[in-house]
C-alpha cells in the first residue's frame, strides 16, 4: 500500500512539474524574470498598528525594526507564481522534528527521521490556486543538503492535500512531511508555487 502511495505521488509529482514546464514555455517572459530567494516576511499586523498609532519621532529603537529581518516559524512570505493572479500568503506555522508517523506501516528509512512542517497558504491573487504543495517544498541542514518532501502522515496533524485547489481568499493548512538523517540539524525550510517551478521562492530560518 505505501509503494502504490509513493509511485501515486511521484506521478502527481512529475505531472505538475511538466504543467508548470508548459506554463514556463507559454509565458516565456515571466520565466526569464530570474529567480529569487526571499526571507523578508511580510509585517504582522498588530506591529502595523502599533507602528501607525505612534509619529515616527516617538518611535523607540526597538519599534523601528518591528517586522524581523528574516522570516522564521511563524512567520508570513508572499509569493508570486509563474502567472501574473497567482499570489500566495505563505506561513510556516509549526515544525515536529522528530515527528510521529500515524501509523505503523509508514516509517522513516535506516538511519533517517520524520521532519513535519505545517504550512498555511492563503490565495491573494486573482486567479485560482491549484498545485500539489508539497512538490514545492524543500528543507535544508547546517551542511547545505536538501531533502524534498516524501509522503507520510503524522501524529502532528492532517497532512497538507496533494491537490489543493483556492479561489482567491481561499485558505488551506496541513503538514508536509520531510524524511532527513537522524544527524542532520536543519537549518532552513523553502516553498515556491507552481510545484517548486516559479522564480521566487520563499526560505524560514528554522533555527
Amino acid at each position: 500500500m505505501y509503494h502504490r502511495t509513493r509511485i501515486r505521488r511521484t506521478r502527481i509529482r512529475l505531472v505538475a512539474t511538466v504543467a508548470a514546464a508548459g506554463i514556463c514555455a507559454l509565458g516565456l517572459t515571466a520565466c526569464d524574470s530570474g529567480d529569487t530567494v526571499t526571507d523578508k516576511p511580510k509585517a504582522k499586523a498588530s506591529a502595523s498598528a502599533t507602528a501607525a498609532e505612534k509619529p515616527a519621532a516617538e518611535k523607540p529603537a526597538a519599534e523601528k525594526s518591528a517586522t524581523p529581518d528574516v522570516a522564521k516559524v511563524g512567520d508570513t512570505i508572499a509569493l508570486k507564481g509563474l502567472e501574473d493572479g497567482n499570489k500566495l500568503d505563505v506561513t510556516v506555522v509549526k515544525i515536529a522534528d522528530p515527528a510521529k508517523s500515524s501509523d505503523e506501516f509508514t516509517t522513516p528509512g535506516s538511519g533517517k527521521r520524520f521532519v513535519g512542517v505545517q504550512f498555511k497558504l492563503v490565495n491573494t491573487g486573482t486567479a485560482a490556486y491549484s498545485d500539489s504543495p508539497a512538490n514545492g517544498a524543500k528543507i535544508t541542514d547546517v551542511d547545505g543538503q536538501q531533502f524534498e518532501s516524501t509522503f507520510a502522515d503524522i501524529t502532528a496533524g492532517p497532512s497538507m492535500s496533494s491537490a489543493v485547489r483556492l479561489k482567491p481568499g481561499g485558505k488551506a493548512l496541513g503538514w508536509i512531511v520531510f524524511e532527513v538523517p537522524k544527524a542532520s540539524k536543519t537549518d532552513t525550510i523553502q516553498f515556491a508555487l507552481n510545484s517548486g517551478m516559479a522564480n521566487q521562492t520563499g526560505e524560514w530560518k528554522l533555527s
